[in-house]
């Protein structure tokens, strides 16, 4: 029997108690540093010539551990032993791979700190973020638990005389899983236990950047009893396994989370039918966004303000539901801007195991990137706030910056940056700002402040994006109250979260059995 699902509650850091916990789990994982990721094929831990390196991005001379690095012939054990375990696996009743996957959750709750104590090292998290994101984790495995259940029932037909009809959904086989690295234990764990608790195998790509973090969930998958050949682990790079994954024969489905460029090349290689395929693959593409929230002239500012900076800069907003656009009334633009810089200027900055708020973007890469974009913003809009990179121990670490006078169809508007930048974009009136905030090729989040009921009535309808927040920031989704994914260019709207995600890795078999001797 699992224990009803409510989402994990997070800790209150001010508590000292809770402080004092952190930090102790800081220390354990500063003395693990330097561990090696192996890869897992089959429950067989194997080493390669290959390696993938990963630092600290707050202070890139310090290696957080490496990775070995699959190569071609890896995808295919790795395939081999999925369809292997396949076989028992998805022969088991709900109720025992659900005791499994709620396991996980428990197993990684029962490690919470020194997963998130990983998070701050590898990945550049604060405390908070880091920790948010292991609750995900844990919420995931166990709401995904609870559905697999659900989904055992069988499906409501409609019965005529003369025979007994029945639908089911049964798993469909071995997929392949591929994260990204802004969320490196929650959505890797999403995305691979869903498919996994409906009685599918996975082999799971982590990303390069965060190999430790998904070794260390790999470790509690064990420890949780998850059979051999389940989960199949294979880190490597996108050139060297990542088309061979997509492209291979027996890869069932491809569960995608990342930018949008590399999501459409994944679609478009999935789409194709290889030699000796018998079946057309499910591709599950959830891409990035350019999130807006429209501010009105009838709230209170400092709140719009507040929710505002909170949703561009958490996480140095490297986000794909973060805030990246303000459309904000004319009437009350300058008021806005002020506050929001107000704000975001007593933001501090710096190492993400000292719990700034604001820590380093995760990479050298991107770091060049967000600032190119800072760059090349400056000839088409004002810059109000940021702009610089900061130098600390070498760390990759960006101002909040924020720009007005921005163009709705403007670079700023329209790319996705990822990174702690924020463009405010001034309107007329709540037409202009739907046109606005839908003028994009996205729809993944957005938000309204207003104590207009007219107005939040208007874009419950016409606001197209997947997750909508009234009054409140537009980050934070939570797993089995706002089920995730957008419309448009931000994806496939998968819905992680929600209750017919399991329901994308199962097909439906009808049975109609005659009563006639």
């Amino acid at each position: 029997m699992l224990t009803p699902y409510v989402p994990e509650p997070y800790s209150d850091f001010t508590n000292p108690t809770s402080a004092a916990r952190y930090r102790a789990a800081l220390d354990t994982v500063a003395a693990r540093l330097g561990e090696r990721a192996l890869l897992v094929i089959g429950g067989e831990h194997i080493d390669t010539k290959g390696s993938i390196e990963s630092v600290n991005p707050s202070n890139p001379d310090q290696r957080i551990g490496t990775a070995a690095s699959a190569t071609k012939d890896h995808v295919e054990q790795a395939m081999a032993a999925a369809w292997d375990a396949y076989a028992s696996w998805s022969r088991k009743t709900a109720e025992e791979r659900a005791g499994i996957v709620h396991r996980v959750g428990d197993l990684i709750l029962e490690r919470k700190f020194e997963f998130a104590a990983w998070q701050s090292y590898e990945a550049g998290k604060n405390w908070g973020e880091a920790e948010a994101d292991v609750a995900e984790a844990v919420d995931f495995c166990r709401y995904y638990a609870h559905q697999a259940l659900r989904m055992s029932e069988p499906v409501e037909v409609v019965q005529v005389d003369g025979e007994t009809n029945t639908s089911m959904l049964q798993p469909i086989g071995a997929g392949v899983v591929i994260p990204p690295w802004n969320f490196p234990l929650a959505i890797p764990a999403g995305m691979a236990m869903g498919p996994v608790a409906a009685g599918n195998t996975v082999i799971l790509k982590p990303a390069s950047n965060t190999p430790l973090i998904a070794w260390a969930f790999m470790k509690v998958l064990e420890d949780a009893g998850m059979p051999a050949g389940v989960v199949n682990f294979l880190p490597g790079s996108g050139g060297e396994i990542g088309d061979a994954l997509i492209d291979h024969p027996r890869t069932r489905f491809v569960n995608f989370t990342g930018s949008k460029e590399v999501g459409l090349r994944i679609a478009e290689r999935a789409a194709k039918v290889g030699t000796g395929q018998k079946w057309l693959k499910r591709a599950y593409m959830e891409m990035g966004g350019k999130d807006a929230l429209i501010i009105d002239d009838t709230v209170d500012i400092e709140a719009a303000a507040t929710d505002a900076v909170r949703s561009a800069f958490g996480f140095q907003g490297q986000k794909c539901s973060a805030c990246s656009r303000v459309i904000v009334f004319d009437s009350v633009h300058d008021e806005l801007v002020d506050a929001v810089v107000e704000i975001a200027s007593k933001l501090t900055i710096g190492a993400a195991i000292e719990n700034f708020p604001v820590g380093p973007v995760i990479s050298a890469a991107q770091h060049r990137s967000i600032m190119a974009e800072i760059e090349a913003g400056k000839e088409e809009a004002t810059l109000v706030m940021g702009g610089h990179a900061i130098e600390k121990d070498g760390g990759y670490y960006i101002e909040p910056t924020v720009f007005v006078d921005v163009e709705p169809d403007s670079r700023l508007a329209q790319h996705e940056i990822f990174g702690p930048v924020l463009s405010i974009i001034k309107v007329a009136d709540f037409d202009d700002a739907l046109a606005v905030a839908n003028g994009t090729e996205f729809g993944l989040t957005g938000g309204v402040y207003s104590n207009d009921e007219q107005r939040l009535a208007r874009a419950k309808r016409e606001f197209h994006a997947g997750n909508l927040y009234l009054n409140r920031k537009i980050t934070g989704a939570l797993v089995g109250v706002q089920p995730f994914g957008g419309f448009n260019m931000s994806g496939s709207n998968a819905k992680a979260g929600g209750p017919d995600y399991l329901r994308l890795f199962m097909e439906m078999k009808s049975i109609a059995e005659s009563h006639r001797k």
